[in-house]
């Protein structure tokens, strides 16, 4: 869930908002909350998901020399990724 400490007032209004319209359209609101969550939480994986494609596409394209390099750690970040989840 996301954190009001640790969230931007973009996001706590986009959050406040959300919540507000899940709760006019018959959502609880503890329900609508995490709803709204969730949509951003999403959102966020999203964007940082265009990102990184964007970011390998770019090295493949102009920095062909380091591209394999990038990908290599992007693939090893993903399996230390799926080890830790495992194991927690």
């Amino acid at each position: 869930m996301i954190s009001e400490q640790n969230t931007d007032p973009v996001k706590q209004q986009a959050l406040a908002a959300l919540t507000a319209t899940f709760i006019t359209q018959g959502h609880p609101p503890e329900y609508a909350a995490h709803i709204a969550t969730a949509a951003i939480f999403q959102t966020d994986l999203d964007l940082r998901n265009a990102q990184l494609a964007r970011l390998l596409a770019w090295l493949k394209q102009e920095h062909s020399d380091i591209y394999p390099i990038a990908l290599a750690q992007v693939e090893q970040t993903r399996e230390e990724f799926e080890r830790r989840v495992q194991t927690d």
